[in-house]
């Protein structure tokens, strides 16, 4: 069985439809651990009441290699294959994306590499584009510039509140990420240059 490491800062929605994909069996693996950098975060309590085993790593006062590491340590003893960053708020050092190669996958709400880093749903909202969505995405060493594993796109009502658009978004996300997950962890793709192709 694929063994899953979730990192998460926040909330953790998208650890959520994760780990309800994993419980419904629409994920072949199972959640080996969750971190998160905040002690507060809510996503380690949804955890924690799912009968997971979620950890904080606190970031703060740490350098960020450190920081990584320990995190490394963590995921390498729970011998996971695949890392998914749900809300994770911070960069990950070249060690960290060293150690995971093609393993680490992030969602990002917009159509990179249309509006990468925060708020992608207010950027792509003040651009005036008609269409937004959402990305799956490779953790590269750069600010949302993985290669691409899947996308959903969602149309940009002219009466569109950011609350309205998010929310629209975020229900794509809970699908594709599963989608991502699988295409991944079934290893049958490739990678050439920044395309990931089905095999």
């Amino acid at each position: 069985m694929k063994k899953l490491g979730i990192l998460l800062s926040g909330r953790g929605s998208n650890f959520q439809a994760i780990a309800r994909s994993v419980q419904a069996g629409k994920i072949p693996a199972e959640i080996a651990v969750v971190i998160s950098n905040k002690a507060d975060a809510q996503g380690l309590e949804t955890a924690r009441a799912m009968g997971l085993e979620a950890v904080c790593i606190p970031s703060k006062g740490l350098k960020r290699k450190e920081f990584d590491r320990r995190v490394v340590a963590l995921l390498k003893e729970k011998q996971v294959d695949l890392v998914c960053l749900a809300g994770f708020m911070r960069l990950l050092s070249a060690c960290f994306v060293e150690q995971f190669p093609d393993r680490i996958l992030n969602i990002h709400p917009a159509l990179l590499p249309s509006f990468p880093g925060l708020d992608g749903q207010r950027q792509a909202l003040e651009h005036g584009v008609k269409f937004s969505g959402c990305t799956v995405h490779f953790v590269d060493t750069g600010l949302d510039s993985g290669p691409i594993v899947a996308q959903a796109v969602v149309p940009v009502n002219d009466d569109d509140t950011l609350a309205a658009l998010s929310a629209r978004i975020l229900s794509e996300e809970h699908r594709l990420y599963t989608e991502a997950i699988n295409i991944v962890l079934s290893g049958k793709f490739r990678i050439e240059g920044r395309r990931v192709m089905r095999t």
